[in-house]
């Protein structure tokens, strides 16, 4: 059922193209992780995951695996270490998206599949680099994918490893995120509407991988149950809401246009219509469409009645499978004459690498900082507010035995306890403390003195907000975070006496 390209081994040009790319790209993206400081969900992930756990506030355990691990491993969690696991998994991405684009179509489309998916922002930049659960989650889908292709095609035991690995792929999806499901949904709607494979739910092998993969996510959900299901609350309280919101699908789309470039998020969807269009009788397409097509619908259907943000990268698991069919229809263009896919690449690869170096050029040096006034610093949330440990050094606030540090806010903590390193227990006072609330509950330092470190906070809203959890709340001199040796912003300080 697959086309002769599609069984033949690559040109080794192809090949040899494939390895160039990833070698390239990895290079390039350990420089751009070494230019970076964290971000909020960085820091927040390296900061409040140093203790391995079978569970966590937010997403399953493999992105605060990966990070806790390396530092551990290396004695460091400066930013380009605990990256470096994320940066080798997308060129393990890469890899798999090129053999899945080959096993489908041909090895050149599989290329091209692998260069346009290196080149769009969201995967390559921002899933390719940073500390983020999508990394591990896109490897493990790919890889899931993948498997199923050789499994729907295969008969007898290769048969039913080909199923195993697949359910053990999807396992470590849901290792790494819950949206990991949908994929599983849109396998079960490739499986029931395509004829020629439809016999595949009579079968034993695709239950027995369905049974593997939870067999996997059993852990999560028996941290989950032991803990109040306060993960699966907390990502299903993101679909509550009882309004109507007519243009947010479109919102959502434009975003997720946005995060992709539109002039690669149209391509893809369009590749995606024409395999709609195609339907199951083109079965290779249909596959990948259906496996797509959940994630992408989901979301934006939430957005309908949702009162809280659809953030636009939740839809990734489903664009990623559509870029094979992006590579297919690259190759044909190609294969056409068209003179206008090597520019559109080129631009795109241009604007990317600018762009990017744009933005570490900035956090090294804080190019923008003759222009900006404290406190309006763009670049400040992937700078590591590293100035922080030294004053508090210095004033003899850090470490000191009945004192604690506070933010008003995770994202505040995050930031804070990743530049103490883990100096000082570090608690959140506001009403959303995420991971924070587990590791360090305020309760557990009732009638301790709290160091609040308040950006953006002032004393009127710190006393209305917060006086009522000290016996008095005292004002001490701000402290300045500093970028790249310029005040970059003011953080009020705060000494909360007697925790009640």
């Amino acid at each position: 059922m697959l086309p002769p390209s599609a069984r033949r081994p690559a040109e080794p040009s192809i090949t040899r193209l494939l390895w160039l790319l990833i070698g390239v790209s990895a290079a390039l993206r350990f420089l751009f992780a070494a230019s970076l400081g964290l971000g909020v969900d960085e820091s927040y992930v390296v900061a409040a995951g140093r203790t391995l756990r079978l569970g966590y506030f937010d997403h399953p355990p493999a992105v605060w695996w990966l990070s806790s691990l390396v530092a551990s491993l290396a004695g460091t969690a400066v930013p380009v270490v605990v990256r470096l696991p994320f940066i080798l998994l997308f060129a393990l991405s890469t890899w798999l998206v090129y053999r899945l684009g080959a096993r489908l179509f041909s090895s050149r489309a599989g290329l091209w599949a692998a260069i346009t998916f290196n080149l769009s922002p969201l995967f390559g930049v921002a899933f390719g680099t940073f500390v983020l659960p999508d990394g591990p989650l896109d490897s493990a889908l790919l890889a899931a994918a993948l498997f199923l292709t050789f499994a729907l095609e295969a008969s007898g035991l290769a048969a039913f490893a080909w199923w195993l690995l697949a359910g053990l792929a999807l396992g470590f999806a849901l290792f790494s995120k819950y949206t990991a499901i949908l994929v599983l949904g849109g396998a079960f709607l490739y499986l029931c509407t395509t004829p020629h494979h439809r016999f595949w739910l009579t079968r034993f092998a695709p239950w027995l991988a369905t049974a593997v993969a939870f067999l996997v996510f059993c852990p999560i959900l028996l941290w989950n149950f032991h803990h109040d299901w306060i993960s699966f609350a907390f990502q299903g309280s993101r679909a509550g809401g009882l309004s109507f919101h007519p243009l947010a699908p479109f919102v959502v789309f434009g975003g997720e246009a946005l995060f992709l470039l539109p002039w690669i998020w149209l391509p893809l969807v369009l590749s995606g219509l024409t395999a709609l269009r195609r339907g199951p009788s083109e079965w290779r397409g249909w596959l990948l469409l259906c496996l797509g097509l959940p994630a992408i619908l989901l979301f934006s259907i939430i957005a309908l009645w949702s009162q809280g943000r659809v953030l636009f990268h939740w839809a990734a698991p489903g664009y990623l499978m559509l870029f094979p069919l992006l590579g297919a229809a690259v190759e044909r263009h190609l294969a056409a004459g068209s003179r206008a896919i090597r520019p559109w690449l080129l631009f795109t690869a241009g604007f990317v690498l600018v762009g990017a170096a744009l933005v570490g050029a900035d956090a090294r040096f804080n190019l923008l900082a003759p222009f900006l006034s404290p406190g309006h610093d763009p670049a400040l949330q992937i700078v590591d507010w590293r100035s922080l440990r030294r004053d508090l050094a210095q004033r003899h606030l850090l470490g000191r035995p009945g004192l604690v540090i506070g933010a008003v806010r995770w994202s505040d903590a995050a930031k804070i306890d990743y530049a103490l390193g883990g100096a000082s227990p570090v608690v959140v006072l506001g009403s959303e403390p995420h991971e924070y609330g587990l590791i360090h509950p305020l309760a557990r330092y009732r009638g301790d003195d709290v160091l609040i470190i308040a950006p953006n906070v002032t004393p009127e809203r710190m006393s209305a907000g917060y006086g009522n959890l000290f016996a008095r709340i005292e004002r001490l001199p701000p402290l300045t975070i500093a970028h790249a040796g310029f005040p970059a912003l003011t953080a009020p300080l705060y000494l909360g006496h007697d925790l009640q």
